[in-house]
């Protein structure tokens, strides 16, 4: 086998255009796993301008190999950190899945540009490939979530270094509706934000309920089925409440025994799409529990903001930030807006007392803290 101290990789140049010029399959093939010995055997003590050359010389050969040769080299270059790029790029992008499978989940050389690229254009295998690397930013999982089949997102979900956007999130709660064993991937996942746990477990089955009970068995009791009774169960949920919501309830309650809570602080807080802090807002200003005020907050149907708002005494323009907080949150429509605004110019003050008063009595007998 070759050296570094009897052969360099500029050597190998012309022995390559010989053999790509008269060389056969065989010989081609044997000469790229001379050049691999070669690379491996010093990859750590190449600088880039060698490894520049071996890019060139992997380049050239790859190109006059059969595909079986092109995947035992991409096995071979895909745990090394020092790979050539323009090689491992090129093997990444191959439409044969055996080629592209080895350096799309295991490569350091592709960077989130290539990855996101590779996703948005290519097969399902290689996505499936490309969901299992150690480490997935939220640009890379968007494009997975979107574009993926059931395994790919699944895949996905069940990594544990995935990290998912704020859209990535909705997507994945959008998907699980329809699919039992994600969404349990999905409710189980340590990084979910606060209002997708609740929507997931407000359209989730029976089922699903009973899996991530059964996931975390000292809480056994603290998801059943009863939709209705979703932002109390949610409360006690496995990992439902973090330090970051006791923090952000802990600050609205601040501001508001100061006195220095107003309709400009709620929306403030809905426009910039913090939802612990405007549900907490709103029930400091209509004088209930957060609990009920977080139940009505994630009701598909929008009448249970505007009978708080009503009741906080909140103008239209602010009713209308918080039901786009809302939309852009949790993935909740409402089909007219301005049917939304007539029904709240209407709905007197009195009326929504006696709604909340209801709605306080559902609440009363729940053990959970407000």
């Amino acid at each position: 086998m070759a050296s570094k101290s009897t052969a360099s990789p500029a050597s190998l140049l012309d022995e390559l255009q010989t053999v790509l010029a008269h060389g056969t399959v065989a010989r081609r093939v044997e000469t790229l796993r001379r050049v691999t010995d070669l690379f491996l055997n010093n990859a750590v003590d190449y600088s880039d301008d060698q490894i520049t050359v071996f890019d060139d010389v992997f380049n050239c050969l790859s190109r006059h190999i059969e595909t079986s040769a092109k995947a035992l080299l991409a096995r071979r270059l895909a745990p090394i950190a020092k790979a050539p790029p323009q090689i491992i790029h090129a093997l990444a992008f191959d439409d044969q899945i055996e080629v592209a499978a080895p350096v799309l989940s295991l490569s350091e050389r592709l960077g989130d540009d290539a990855l996101v690229e590779n996703a948005s254009s290519k097969s399902q295998a290689h996505l499936l490939a490309i969901s299992m690397r150690r480490v997935l930013s939220g640009a890379v999982t968007d494009i997975l979530v979107e574009r993926g089949n059931r395994e790919v997102v699944r895949s996905t979900v069940n990594n544990p270094g995935a990290e998912f956007s704020e859209q990535g999130f909705t997507r994945l709660v959008a998907r699980a509706e329809t699919d039992d064993d994600l969404a349990v991937c999905v409710g189980k996942r340590p990084s979910i934000p606060r209002h997708h746990y609740l929507k997931l477990i407000a359209k989730a089955s029976a089922s699903v309920k009973a899996r991530l009970a059964a996931a975390n068995p000292d809480r056994v009791n603290d998801v059943s089925a009863a939709v209705s009774e979703v932002a109390r169960q949610a409360r006690s949920a496995p990992g439902a409440i973090g330090e970051d919501t006791t923090i952000a309830h802990g600050l609205v309650r601040s501001l508001y025994e100061d006195g220095r809570l107003d309709e400009k602080e709620v929306a403030s807080f809905a426009k910039a799409g913090k939802f612990d802090e405007t549900n907490a807002a709103i029930a400091c200003l209509a004088k209930v529990s957060v609990a009920v005020a977080e139940k009505m907050m994630i009701e598909s149907k929008t009448e249970g903001v505007l009978i708080l708002a009503k009741v906080s005494g909140l103008s239209w323009p602010t009713v209308k930030t918080i039901i786009a907080m809302r939309k852009d949150l949790a993935d909740i429509e409402i089909a007219d807006i301005d049917a939304a605004e007539r029904t709240y110019e209407r709905l007197r003050p009195s009326t929504a007392q006696q709604v909340l008063r209801f709605h306080r009595t559902q609440q009363a007998t729940d053990p959970s803290p407000a």
